[in-house]
């Protein structure tokens, strides 16, 4: 059949109904309106699996960073590598993004993703993290291997999902590359609820299933007077 149709044949010397003609009229509208309704609609993968529009978002926005300072890195030349990579709000672009980044387990030695609700910087003194603190849990590299790769998954899973109590009390988490471990950090707006502290890391250690691990919490004020190779956590679960 031809991509365009031709018209049928219309004798000029007989005049068309007038009712036959408004029928026909309305039909087409109403045609057209149904189609455009039709158009409208979102289309989930469960009506089509390969083009479908519905995404779903999330409760927070959430910005990915990225830093590689190298061994001898003072604050403020930190800060100047910190590098602000993309910021999403839906599970298929979290997905699109983190299908499409460096694995964990082949970055560089020194390297670290930070995840952070969007607003938030992955940095001590945003207002958001002046008097919060961190979960913090190292992970040997022999041990662990590609297993990271997972772990971080998750961890990202939770804040994103909202899946760990209190969720607005956290606000980002940090995966760091050193030369004989990994290190996953879940960050808290508070260091000084006891109760709410505990719900959220016995949550975080539960989500990695690391049972036997222990899972550090550090404030951030400790980690920025004594240095953070000289800290040591407030308290452990």
């Amino acid at each position: 059949m031809s991509a365009v149709e031709t018209a049928p044949s219309v004798d000029p010397t007989t005049p068309a109904p007038v009712d036959a003609t408004l029928a026909s009229d309305v039909n087409a509208t109403q045609s057209t309106e149904t189609k455009g309704s039709e158009d409208d609609q979102p289309v989930t993968i469960f009506h089509d699996r390969m083009n479908y529009n519905v995404k779903h978002p999330l409760h927070n926005e959430w910005t990915l960073w990225f830093d590689n300072p190298g061994k001898k890195a003072n604050v403020q030349s930190w800060s100047q590598n910190l590098k602000e990579i993309v910021t999403f709000k839906t599970i298929e672009d979290f997905w699109a993004v983190f299908n499409n980044i460096v694995k964990v387990s082949r970055l560089d030695i020194s390297s670290n993703y930070h995840l952070f609700k969007k607003g938030v910087r992955p940095e001590w003194e945003d207002p958001a993290n002046e008097h919060g603190g961190k979960f913090s849990v190292q992970l040997p590299k022999n041990r662990t291997g590609e297993a990271i790769n997972d772990l971080w998954l998750y961890t990202l899973l939770a804040c994103i999902g909202e899946q760990l109590p209190n969720e607005d009390e956290v606000t980002g988490a940090v995966v760091s590359v050193r030369k004989v471990f990994f290190r996953i950090s879940l960050w808290t707006k508070t260091s000084d609820n006891r109760e709410v502290l505990d719900g959220i890391g016995k949550k975080l250690k539960e989500t990695l299933n690391i049972p036997n691990m222990p899972l550090e919490f550090t404030p951030h004020s400790d980690a920025a007077t004594k240095g953070p190779s000289e800290t040591t956590g407030r308290f452990t679960i």
